[in-house]
């Protein structure tokens, strides 16, 4: 079997019923293996796939156990000489999937390969990302990254500077669309499952480069993604997901040292953003209220960094949108 398609799930009925059609759209006629592992959705996901698909390999958890291990699980019941890992709000176009499967079988050395991501209205969405380092989310937390522009110095992690429409090797591929060789796989070892939700990428591509696997960008290959679906239910919670997420990411690779710049550089970030945002609500006051939704952010967020648990969370939150 060429490759596997993963699809972790939790309460996006629409969008992975569209998902699922689009992968079978995207890989005809020989159909992939496809696994839905569902995070204990309420919202009648499982029973849209049991009818419409099939087909599927339906995985139910009983609780949500985040994105990390979820994938995991799927990971280890497939059977591809490639996975897929492909977010439950992505819609595959055209021949998706047999461009990057012909990509890889072309390319020994990568280990993992991503497609053009767009948004809902077809625009480009920046997939493609730097590692984090102290200079660039010195400019991510200081404001310096939103007031460049798309410039290579200041421009953080994100790689907004790149037009994304050449094959290029690239640090970091946002997770919502991966493929990954089977012996990269078995040589990196599955996702880090003390990341919760978010920096599970970053972590993973990490790795793989550590491995001496490349990571390529291949444009030839395009998916939409809606994103947001999740995290708008609770953007607070899940912008400490983020910020706890990220804290953890320093702590596995720079050690307590690297922890401890990013919670004073972290917090530095939070501070200016609360006062941004409280200054905004003494001038402008039709907009009052992102304001204060920014103040509640900030200050779980500055709360978070002196957590002692920057690993899983209770409670449950999805996929990262």
């Amino acid at each position: 079997m060429d490759v596997s398609v993963i699809i972790v799930s939790w309460n996006a009925r629409r969008h992975l019923e569209e998902c699922l059609a689009s992968v079978y759209e995207s890989s005809a006629p020989v159909a992939p293996e496809v696994i839905v592992v569902d995070n204990a959705s309420t919202d009648g996901s499982p029973e849209m796939v049991g009818k419409h698909f099939p087909e599927v390999r339906l995985l139910r958890c009983r609780e949500n156990l985040g994105f990390a291990v979820a994938n995991n699980i799927g990971i280890r019941q497939s059977h591809g000489r490639y996975i897929a890992l492909v977010n439950s709000d992505v819609k595959i176009l055209g021949r998706c999937l047999d461009t990057l499967v012909a990509f890889m079988d072309q390319h020994p050395k990568v280990g993992l390969v991503g497609p053009r991501i767009l948004n809902t209205d077809m625009t480009l969405q920046s997939s493609c990302r730097r590692f984090p380092n102290p200079w660039n989310n010195l400019c991510a937390a200081s404001g310096l990254a939103r007031l460049s522009g798309p410039h290579p110095l200041f421009s953080g992690e994100h790689m907004l500077y790149f037009r994304h429409d050449e094959v290029r090797p690239v640090d970091v591929l946002v997770g919502c669309f991966w493929v990954m060789r089977r012996e990269a796989l078995d040589r990196v070892g599955p996702l880090d499952e003390r990341f919760y939700i978010y920096a599970e990428d970053v972590d993973w591509c990490r790795r793989c480069w550590n491995a001496k696997w490349e990571i390529m960008f291949c444009p030839d290959a395009q998916a939409i993604h809606h994103r947001g679906g999740s995290s708008v239910n609770d953007p607070v919670r899940f912008a400490v997901e983020q910020h706890r997420a990220l804290l953890r990411y320093w702590r596995k690779h720079h050690g307590i040292l690297g922890r401890l710049y990013m919670v004073i550089l972290l917090g530095f970030g939070q501070l200016l953003r609360y006062l941004s945002a409280f200054v905004s609500t003494l001038v402008r006051r039709s907009a009052a209220s992102d304001s204060r939704l920014r103040m509640r952010k900030a200050s779980a967020c500055l709360r978070a960094s002196f957590g002692r648990d920057c690993s899983r969370p209770s409670g449950s939150v999805g996929a990262p949108g």
